[in-house]
């Protein structure tokens, strides 16, 4: 048996693998970030400490088993954060979470090419180097070590300082094609490597619970932890995505959408980054945009009970939401271009429009993001066959077939939808040596529950819409500041 957690931003999940990878028993504990300035995000990285045990118990307690069945352990998680430690890998500070964006000013005079050429990442506030730099100029003093909030907990839990090449992608500091930190980019950023975990592979065993490890975990002491990985990469793991061919999109909180590629891809019109993916692929992918977190703000906004009265509203609308249109760029857009200073808004609104109109606009606006970012794997030549609708979001019928008709690609559901942790369980299992390879380990998983085909009815209604929503975009520019 293989526990597999995720620190998700909204939740810490965790789930009891069997040695068939098949899920025996899931819990999660709840909690929220902190947003104490415009731009800014913070989670207390205790938050996460606090949620391990209770959600691995209540796991285990649902799979009918005891600590003691458990033979590794695999953390996945929310990635980008950045977390300044001291010497005795105690948090000095809040995390800087994946959406803040404080670091505008940090990333000001660093070479956006070389950042791209070599990295394969868009030069952007988001990412953990312009954060270190944030927190070097701004932060707590005596930092020991910088870390991603995976990176953090293994080492929590077991004292060892290593981060997987798919979290090292990234940071804005690695070389995709050296595998190593790069020193151009790190000196771009004045930020010395001995401040950063070392460079392991996702499947590896990074070290053993320690005593203190044992005791936040609620797992026997000396149990192995493997290295782990980011959520965006653990999503498409825990579905099975080993080959190339899917697209796929983690309707979270964020809305992740990508596909393997077999090389490093450089997007030079930067819509799309190239991230180290476990098994030795690479990850072309978008890092995604407040889509769920759209829906939970329509919901509190309107008053609705939950996603599903929002859903219920939204099907009494045609598509194209009769001309209605809405920019999902809540935070800052990510398609059709990376904005930071871009903002959500809707557009064509009349007296005719209800409630119901901007239910669907707004599930319509994330799925015309998703496809300016599946039209842009197509144009760069990444294997592109049909969806995998991953998280939270794949729960909605309507909202898979919104995204089926947008793109006029099949969508696949697998049974199960939060497949991060399961990826984390992957990677737990093939570390002490339970499989050959994480090929064969996603040759176990994935099992897929109904397929969603494009309705051809819908084609010209959503064609000129997605046109409509492309040139509101390009109307608004003057506005982004």
């Amino acid at each position: 048996m293989y526990v597999g957690v995720d620190i998700g931003t909204q939740s810490l999940k965790a789930v009891v693998c069997d040695a068939a990878l098949k899920v025996r028993g899931e819990a999660s504990i709840s909690y929220e970030p902190s947003f104490p300035r415009p731009g800014w995000a913070e989670q207390d990285p205790a938050l996460w400490e606090g949620a391990l045990a209770p959600a691995v118990a209540g796991a285990l307690g649902n799979a009918r088993i005891t600590p003691h069945d458990i033979q590794a352990l695999g953390i996945a998680g929310q990635l980008d954060g950045c977390i300044p430690v001291g010497h005795d890998d105690a948090a000095l500070a809040p995390a800087l979470i994946w959406m803040d964006r404080r670091a505008v000013a940090e990333i000001s005079d660093v070479d956006r090419d070389l950042v791209l050429e070599r990295a394969g990442v868009v030069l952007d506030a988001t990412h953990m180097a312009a954060k270190i730099r944030w927190l070097q100029r701004h932060g707590p003093r005596d930092v020991a070590l910088y870390h991603q909030p995976v990176s953090y907990l293994v080492a929590r839990l077991t004292g060892a300082h290593r981060m997987d090449h798919g979290l090292a992608s990234t940071t804005m500091l690695y070389d995709l094609t050296r595998r190593v930190y790069d020193e151009a980019l790190l000196a771009s950023f004045e930020i010395s490597g001995e401040r950063l975990p070392e460079i392991a592979e996702a499947s590896e065993v990074a070290g053993c619970l320690s005593r203190s490890g044992a005791a936040m975990a609620g797992l026997p002491a000396g149990l192995p932890v493997a290295v782990g990985t980011g959520d965006d990469f653990s999503n498409p793991l825990g579905a099975g995505l080993a080959t190339p061919g899917r697209v796929a999109c983690a309707l979270g909180t964020a809305e992740v959408v990508g596909a393997l590629s077999p090389e490093a891809v450089i997007d030079r019109k930067a819509l799309v980054e190239t991230h180290a993916y476990a098994g030795g692929l690479f990850f072309v992918e978008n890092p995604g945009w407040l889509s769920g977190g759209a829906l939970t703000w329509f919901v509190k906004a309107h008053r609705l009970a939950d996603a599903a009265e929002l859903d219920a509203l939204a099907s009494q609308a045609a598509p194209g939401a009769d001309g209605l249109t809405f920019l999902p760029a809540l935070t800052g857009a990510m398609a059709p271009e990376w904005i930071a200073a871009a903002r959500g808004s809707y557009y064509g609104l009349t007296p005719g429009h209800g409630t119901g109109h901007m239910a669907r606009a707004v599930l319509e606006g994330c799925a015309f993001a998703m496809r300016d970012v599946v039209e842009r794997l197509s144009a760069l030549e990444v294997p592109v066959s049909s969806l995998l609708l991953l998280g939270g979001g794949a729960k909605s019928a309507l909202w898979a077939q919104i995204r089926a008709d947008a793109t006029g690609l099949a969508a696949e559901i697998p049974s199960q939808q939060d497949t991060s942790p399961i990826g984390a369980a992957m990677l737990a299992a093939v570390a002490v040596g339970a499989g050959p390879d994480l090929a064969a380990a996603a040759e176990l998983v994935g099992e897929i529950d109904r397929v969603v085909e494009p309705d051809p009815a819908t084609k010209n209604a959503y064609d000129e819409s997605y046109a409509r929503y492309q040139e509101l975009f390009e109307c608004l520019r003057p506005l982004y500041r």
